[in-house]
């Protein structure tokens, strides 16, 4: 009874479990098992077969193989009503006979040599007055009512617009006689001088060549030699921004007429050359600035 009570009051040893090791080679000993185990394996533990992504070849939208980046620059001239517009394109061809092109009316975007439907759209929008075309810019003078935050947006959309359908800026078509054409250095072959003072006419074109032209297209202009005459005067037509510029009888005496002096004896002087029409405006400006001082002069008398 002694030894019966106190086996049972000896505590019992826990009976040893099988480790997961030993259950793991037990289940891998039986074949039985061992299709159950492989069945309960982890599919995060066992090698699977990814899905394969297999690349298609999608068709591109013709506009997005034909799109260009355009960068159109604008510079401010000395004339505040008048922009340079850089299309990072030339504007004129190579092989072009003038080294600028202007039109002042609509009619003259349409008339022969050279008319220019990207011209013809420049001036219909409203407020620009004149389109000048250079080697690689453009230059568009407007009127001092309409503000450039108007006129800029439509400017760039047109000329950004024809440079990407890639039309061209000047169209050559036969001149014909009577019909009015547009303003460019060609014309300089109808210079009226003597044919005595070649030797000088010679000179004075090789300066506004080298010298004058190159820093007056900086401006966005140009200048067109039309004669010499007797008295030593050289007869020159300012054009693009420098035409309607309020500086341009300055750029003349102080500029193009001392450098010419200066290099040339025979010269006496520059005198600018105006179209008729310009003459017209520049008479009517004439009478209007008369008429504005005599009214703020009979004003300060009656106030007296």
């Amino acid at each position: 009874m002694r030894c019966l009570s106190k086996a049972l009051q000896r505590p019992k040893a826990p009976r040893p479990q099988p480790t997961s090791t030993a259950i793991a080679t037990q289940r891998c000993t039986a074949p039985r098992c061992y299709s159950t185990t492989r069945s309960a394996v982890s599919p995060l533990s066992a090698p699977s077969r990814r899905p394969q992504y297999q690349s298609r070849h999608l068709p591109t939208l013709p506009s997005l193989q034909s799109r260009r980046t355009i960068f159109i620059q604008t510079e401010p001239t000395p004339n505040t009503d008048a922009l340079k517009f850089k299309p990072n394109t030339n504007v004129l061809p190579d092989s072009f006979p003038s080294t600028f092109l202007e039109y002042t009316t609509p009619r003259s975007t349409l008339s022969p040599p050279h008319p220019s439907p990207l011209a013809a759209e420049l001036m219909n929008v409203d407020g620009v007055r004149s389109v000048f075309y250079g080697k690689d810019y453009i230059t568009i003078t407007k009127d001092a009512a309409t503000p450039w935050a108007h006129v800029k947006p439509e400017v760039f959309s047109l000329i950004t617009e024809a440079v990407t359908n890639g039309k061209s800026f000047v169209n050559v078509v036969a001149a014909k006689e009577g019909e009015e054409g547009q303003g460019s250095s060609a014309s300089e072959a109808d210079a009226v001088y003597d044919p005595a003072d070649q030797e000088v006419v010679d000179m004075i074109l090789e300066l506004l060549e080298t010298r004058i032209r190159p820093a007056i297209q900086e401006d966005g202009g140009d200048i067109e030699f039309r004669g010499f005459d007797a008295e030593g005067q050289v007869l020159l037509k300012l054009r693009g921004a420098c035409r309607t510029c309020d500086s341009s009888t300055v750029t003349l005496k102080n500029g193009i007429e001392s450098m010419l002096m200066h290099y040339i004896e025979e010269v006496k002087g520059v005198r600018q050359v105006l179209d008729p029409e310009e003459e017209i405006a520049m008479a009517e400006f004439a009478k209007f600035e008369e008429k504005l001082k005599a009214k703020q002069g009979a004003e300060a008398t009656a106030a007296a």
